[in-house]
């Protein structure tokens, strides 16, 4: 299998439209605001590279960002313009067009911003780190980059590219299948885990409810952004090309272009995002 083949993230934000009301959009602000550890974007302009449903950039408008939103993919560009339909009508300071984060000339021509939001995409484009140095080079000075990137478990990873290519080899009709056989295998490993930690816990007198408070956190971490979590594991079986990164290369990389690192989550050795946001200061020498 090669490269060319791209899910169809467009249908699945189409299909998770439907669930988009004010408490997610809400959920999509606290992240946000969280993030960036301000309270409001006015004044601020927003480039959400990879627009997906364009909760995000709903979001950012409604913190007062003026938005720019692009995606390769149609149906997330209708997706986008079906939610500022929606919330935002005929509003001139949000704007949605289709564009490739993997094209340097269209992100050179958009101009500088003060955010860059790149959630959860760069991996997904085939050249992960070719479609970095673009979006690296859309930031203004003293401007951030907002970005996700999957997590390298070497042959962890390996293991995640064969499912999400076996997802795109099996006929349409089977592959939920595919993503409830995933979920159950996710909950049963979790859950042996969880059970193992209480029992160890137990046998050395300690607090047994520590690890199952650490599930529901985890729980409600998922959630804290606004998202659906069938469609982020449709998502997250389907979502091809897969590429990976070390946090410290995507740090390494970032630093050499001028950026120092100002939030940063990791997953340790698990499957995921590292997250990271990066402020503009000039380039250095590499």
């Amino acid at each position: 299998m090669t490269d060319s083949v791209r899910f169809e993230f467009g249908e699945n934000w189409r299909r998770f439209l439907a669930s988009v009301d004010e408490p997610r959009i809400e959920a999509a602000k606290r992240s946000l605001c969280e993030m960036l550890g301000e309270d409001s974007l006015a004044g601020k302009s927003f480039l959400d590279v990879g627009c997906g449903s364009g909760l995000f950039s709903l979001a950012a408008r409604q913190l007062g960002a003026s938005v720019r939103s692009f995606d390769l993919d149609e149906q997330s560009v209708a997706c986008a313009n079906e939610l500022k339909r929606r919330f935002c009508p005929n509003d001139p300071d949000w704007f949605v067009e289709k564009g490739s984060a993997s094209d340097p000339a269209y992100l050179a021509a958009l101009g500088k911003f003060d955010i860059v939001y790149c959630w959860g995409v760069l991996h997904h484009t085939g050249d992960l780190w070719g479609s970095l140095e673009g979006v690296c080079g859309a930031v203004r000075e003293g401007g951030r980059l907002c970005v996700a990137i999957y997590n390298d478990q070497g042959y962890v990873s390996r293991g995640w590219r064969l499912i999400k290519q076996t997802y795109h080899r099996l006929p349409r009709a089977l592959r939920p299948c595919l993503v409830l056989a995933v979920a159950g295998w996710r909950t049963a490993a979790r859950l042996v885990m969880t059970l193992a930690a209480v029992a160890l816990r137990l046998a050395t007198l300690r607090n047994p409810f520590v690890p199952i408070g650490n599930w529901i956190r985890e729980v409600r971490q998922g959630r804290s952004r606004g998202m659906h979590w069938w469609r982020d594991l449709v998502d997250w079986v389907g979502g091809y090309p897969f590429e990976v990164a070390k946090p410290e290369a995507v740090f390494n990389f970032c630093r050499q272009r001028g950026f120092s690192l100002a939030y940063l989550t990791t997953q340790g050795g698990g499957h995921g995002c590292n997250e990271f946001v990066f402020v503009k200061q000039g380039a250095i020498g590499r």
